[in-house]
């Protein structure tokens, strides 16, 4: 099946369950997109893979307009539902790698917690560097691996198993290789540990138990150094929460 198709598939499926996720609905990152981007109110904003379009609703209060885009459309529709109280937010289905706005078109473009999904991630950039104006901000939010392979190659083995439709989340080196070729220039980061509780996060994209428990196993029979980097939380033999990277980064286009 091809990549965008699970994606599609695999998003569509569990829409709602994103509109409502703990994890997607707060977080200290939302706050501090603000404080960041300092918006105004004839900003034209643009957000990829809205999601549950968390970050929409933060911002349509501060700003002229924002477009959530989306591949899915039923999850763009769930959160079209979510925000329909914002009169200035309009939806389009866009894919992250062909993005069907016009060059220089917004002040500001935001992604968060979704480019782990996107096959091109090389593409994305360029593409968020296309639409945004010159002395545009773009704000990046993902989930990202360690700089040591085996630690970052168990983390997408774990998240694939989980979500088919998860490609790879790249080391933050990577992130900032590509983001200096399309002349994104990094202005403010920061990365913290984000703990998830093991129940919520297996049972958001997976229904069958003896597929969730297949990921348990694989999780708690790591090798301790990962279980530490992971900061997982094992009680009885039963894995309670583990902790990823999750990196935040403000560029400016030169």
């Amino acid at each position: 099946m091809d990549t965008k198709r699970n994606v599609q598939e695999q998003f569509g499926k569990y829409a709602n369950r994103y509109v409502t996720s703990t994890t997607h609905v707060t977080g200290e990152d939302l706050p501090m997109m603000v404080d960041w981007l300092q918006p105004h109110k004839t900003d034209k904003v643009l957000d990829i893979a809205t999601g549950g379009g968390h970050v929409a609703r933060t911002l349509a209060p501060l700003v002229k307009s924002v477009v959530i885009s989306d591949l899915t459309k039923p999850m763009l529709h769930a959160a079209s539902t979510y925000l329909k109280a914002h009169e200035n937010v309009d939806a389009v289905v866009a894919d992250a790698e062909e993005l069907p706005f016009l060059d220089e078109s917004f002040d500001s473009v935001t992604c968060r917690i979704a480019a782990h999904h996107f096959p091109n991630p090389e593409q994305f950039i360029q593409e968020v560097a296309r639409v945004l104006k010159k002395g545009g901000a773009f704000i990046l939010i993902d989930n990202v691996s360690s700089e040591h392979h085996e630690i970052a190659d168990f983390y997408n083995t774990f998240e694939k198993k989980r979500d088919y439709s998860h490609q790879r989340a790249l080391p933050i080196s990577e992130w900032k290789s590509l983001m200096k070729h399309s002349h994104l220039q990094i202005q403010k980061q920061s990365l913290r540990k984000k703990t998830l509780s093991f129940n919520e996060w297996v049972s958001r994209m997976i229904d069958d138990e003896f597929e969730r428990e297949g990921i348990h196993q694989m999780m708690v029979g790591a090798d301790q150094k990962v279980k530490e980097y992971y900061e997982m939380k094992v009680e009885e033999n039963r894995l309670m929460s583990f902790a990823i990277d999750e990196w935040m980064v403000l560029c400016t286009k030169e």
